[in-house]
């Protein structure tokens, strides 16, 4: 079924139609008070956004430094770990005690 002014005129009634002949009448002198206003606010918002990026951009990048020292510092001692000696646990406590002269 194709679509029908008439049906669209019966499922709005009086007060859908007054509603959209007010718009349309209206339109031409809100729409530039709207963009006078909506304007400046948008743009203060886009500043604001500017601004919490830049700032966040900082602290993103300290916090990639962090982590990267981090990282470095972990796999130094890895490294460290891996060029000492193995110690055999039993027989270094076994040697450390003395026979109290016996």
């Amino acid at each position: 079924m194709g679509f029908k002014i008439t049906d669209f005129v019966e499922d709005a009634g009086a007060p859908g139609i007054i509603a959209g002949i007010g718009a349309v009448l209206l339109a031409p002198v809100v729409i530039p008070v709207v963009a006078g206003v909506g304007k400046p606010i948008t743009k203060s918002l886009i500043k604001g956004g500017l601004a919490l990026y830049e700032k966040s951009k900082g602290a993103v990048a300290e916090l990639g430094e962090s982590w990267e020292d981090i990282v470095a510092e972990a796999r130094a001692e890895l490294a460290e770990g891996r060029q000492l000696p193995a110690v055999d646990v039993a027989s270094t406590s076994a040697d450390n005690v003395s026979d109290n002269g016996v």
